[in-house]
């Protein structure tokens, strides 16, 4: 595919099995997929933030090729190309495969299962960094924090380079509490949120110079490719012989031409159950009920169905997940504990 002039093709990253959301997101049908931040599933909420034609290209999305038809189903008549990775290979990668399909295009790289609440401010962004890519730079998004959390990268926020766009000074890995404090405290610092833009070209050729095994590899895979209807099938043993490693670590804390937007935009990362209840809609008494579910004289709760009916009186502070035969309860602020369970 080729954009025509000025557009933007947006590459949706949607190879995740979401276990963290476990037991409603499994392998076969992850978190992105699902409606757990509203009414649309957040892959279509994804697709929904680059519709105008005068702006964006089709997108590319870059998934798991058992999730394909799944995908199909979601895309409602979006003429959206569809790069199937016949094994994970991580971040770098991925974005390699739809870079190569691109051309020159500025590409706008977005994970599928994160809720973006100002979609206005995000495209403020991106028509922020344009100049910039445009001169070949690589452009992140940095999330203003609002915590000192402890689950993501940080990004050092260096000199201005124009009007909201800044070098970025330094990339920072997940902070402990007393530093994640401290950059919170101190200012300047931004959550690092997966999303970036930049021209392929820009970014082929970064990967080129810092890990070029990984292009050499996805080069022959996309040579070899099987193409059906809006599928790409890359070659399955030129792809496995990529090294596996995100684009973080092979291109971004590399290369020399990186900025940051620094950006408030209702961000979340929907990554545990505890996320979902911090933007989920409460009642009086703090709980986020949805589905077959009934509480009596309790407060804070999580609590969702989609199918067995729930009952629970005089509980607090509770996450109570019921899907198809399964029903999981953790303590709110332990959601991280369903990794110990049997998936």
């Amino acid at each position: 595919m080729r954009a025509i002039p000025d557009q933007i093709v947006p590459v949706i990253l949607s190879g995740g099995s979401g276990t963290r959301l476990w037991p409603m997101s499994t392998p076969e049908c992850p978190k992105q997929f699902l409606p757990l931040a509203g009414e649309e599933t957040m892959f279509v909420q994804t697709l929904a933030r680059c519709t105008d034609p005068a702006r964006f290209a089709a997108p590319l999305i870059v998934a798991n090729a058992r999730h394909a038809d799944l995908i199909d189903a979601q895309l409602d008549g979006c003429a959206a190309t569809l790069i199937l990775e016949p094994c994970a290979r991580n971040t770098a990668p991925a974005i390699a495969l739809a870079a190569l399909e691109a051309g020159g295009a500025p590409m706008l790289v977005m994970p599928s299962d994160q809720v973006i609440a100002d979609v206005d401010a995000f495209h403020r962004a991106i028509e922020a960094a344009l100049p910039l890519v445009e001169e070949g730079w690589l452009v992140t998004f940095g999330i203003t924090p609002d915590k000192p959390e402890t689950g993501y990268g940080y990004i050092r926020i260096g000199v201005a380079l124009s009007d909201g766009v800044h070098q970025v000074e330094r990339f920072i890995e997940k902070p402990d509490r007393a530093r994640a404090e401290a950059m919170l405290t101190e200012g300047g610092h931004a959550w690092n949120g997966g999303i970036f833009l930049f021209r392929a070209d820009a970014f082929l050729a970064a990967l080129d110079s810092h890990v070029p095994e990984i292009l050499a590899a996805v080069t022959r895979a996309m040579e070899s490719a099987e193409r059906n209807g809006n599928r790409i099938l890359p070659d399955e043993a030129a792809f496995a012989a990529s090294p596996s490693d995100s684009i973080d670590y092979a291109v971004m804390e590399k290369a020399g031409q990186v900025a940051v937007v620094p950006v408030a935009m209702g961000w979340t990362d929907l990554g545990s159950w505890d996320a979902l209840y911090e933007i989920a809609e409460t009642d009086g008494a703090g709980n986020a009920l949805k589905g077959p579910v009934e509480l009596v004289s309790g407060r804070g709760n999580l609590v969702q169905s989609n199918g067995l009916s729930v009952s629970l009186a005089g509980v607090d502070n509770l996450i109570v997940i019921a899907h198809g035969n399964r029903v999981m309860i953790l303590p709110r602020g332990q959601s991280q504990d369903v990794k110990r369970f049997k998936q």
